[in-house]
């Protein structure tokens, strides 16, 4: 089990129930007791913000679809924004405070904690924030880290090739002789010799390079061994991505209750939920939402796991519903890449508040879990019966993807 201070990367009871960031009747007293005045004032002025948009979100999809033409959201907006800049300074002098008090806070003060994260953890201290939230800040594999560097990985041509695709735009990773080339290249050849089974994983580059984006090499190295092993990341990045298939499979099973309707229409057009959640759960969205957007997810993915991913991708199908019925596979293919991805960009707010009501059951993801495993387990009987009987040939797929060679 995790030590306590260890973030874990499974929820919680009292958030993983159907807790929307808008319902501040759920705070435990225990957690208020703790607090002092002025951060129980802090949490109303966040709870308060959070009906705000709300009442936002709705004016505007009681528009008719028209976005930009509500006088009445502008003025929640305004509003919202009054409140934002003595918000904005508050929670900066409170984030420090947090980085200095961890044990207190991971302890005592989670609810407020958690609505902090929920509403974005500032820039100057995403480095410090996430390691802490990982347990990420005294880890040995640090002091191997050099060592690791003056070794050969078989891995190393394969990091070579794709490292120019990760974040080809951004400046600290363009051109070939770049440091955030160089120093992406060191971390992802260093994680490929101490974890030989999984060596390295095509989408876990936009993970590590989001990490040397706010830290230096050693510690993003820390934090990646840390996701890989806590976070279910190790598992989705593993040879047969095993895990990744569940994950599609519990997605598939909220999409099927949740949205029935474009569940039919996908499968009408055989649009695979693969084909555009794959990259939801193998890159947590970084290849998806320009990174402002997609910063914010990750910053929940480090308190709260991969719930996130589920929440907002059912969200995005949810606000897109409509749209989406209309279109054929093509058109749905385009419109996935094209229109979805910068539909948060002025206010990542709404795309947590909007994930935070999507309804989210620990306890059936876990029954899935089982039905899957059995299922696959079945699965794997009838191919070795297949493969030992003479005269056939293996089924399609039946080799596994090798971790540096696929």
């Amino acid at each position: 089990t995790s030590p306590p201070t260890m973030a874990s990367p499974t929820l919680s009871p009292d958030s993983s129930s159907q807790e929307a960031l808008s319902a501040p009747t759920c705070s435990p007293t225990s957690d208020s007791e703790n607090l002092s005045p002025d951060e129980l004032e802090l949490l109303a002025k966040l709870e308060e913000q959070n009906r705000l948009l709300e009442a936002d979100s709705k004016s505007m999809r009681s528009m008719n679809g028209s976005r930009r033409n509500s006088g009445s959201s502008l003025v929640s907006s305004s509003s919202a924004s009054s409140n934002l800049s003595h918000l904005e300074e508050d929670t900066w002098i409170l984030w420090g405070r947090i980085a200095n008090e961890w044990e207190e806070w991971r302890r005592r003060k989670e609810k407020l904690l958690k609505e902090l994260i929920r509403k974005g953890i500032p820039h100057h201290f995403r480095a410090i924030v996430w390691q802490l939230l990982c347990s990420a800040t005294d880890m040995p594999v640090k002091n191997q880290y050099s060592e690791l560097l003056k070794m050969s990985s078989p891995c190393e041509k394969l990091i070579r090739r794709d490292i120019a695709r990760t974040y080809p735009e951004h400046e600290f990773f363009k051109g070939q002789d770049s440091l955030g080339q160089e120093v992406l290249f060191n971390v992802m050849k260093a994680y490929s010799l101490v974890d030989r089974e999984v060596g390295y994983c095509q989408g876990s580059a936009f993970i590590v390079g989001l990490l040397l984006m706010q830290m230096p090499e050693e510690e993003a190295f820390c934090v990646f061994v840390r996701l890989m092993q806590e976070y279910r990341l190790r598992e989705l990045f593993k040879p047969s991505m095993a895990e990744l298939g569940l994950c599609i499979y519990q997605f598939e099973y909220m999409l099927q209750e949740q949205l029935p309707d474009l569940n039919t229409h996908f499968r009408s057009q055989s649009f695979h939920t693969s084909m555009y959640a794959s990259s939801w759960f193998l890159t947590l969205f970084l290849t998806t939402f320009p990174l402002p957007v997609a910063t914010r997810v990750f910053d929940i993915f480090m308190y709260e796991g991969l719930e996130i991913v589920f929440r907002v991708g059912l969200a995005l199908l949810q606000v897109n519903q409509a749209e989406l019925m209309q279109l054929d596979m093509e058109g749905m293919s385009q419109y996935f890449q094209r229109v979805i991805p910068h539909q948060f960009d002025s206010c990542p707010d709404k795309l947590v508040l909007k994930a935070y009501q999507v309804k989210y059951n620990p306890k059936k993801m876990k029954r899935l879990e089982k039905e899957y495993a059995a299922m696959k387990s079945k699965e794997m009987e009838e191919q070795i019966e297949i493969k030992v009987s003479p005269g056939t040939d293996p089924p399609v797929g039946w080799s596994l993807l090798s971790g540096c060679g696929y």
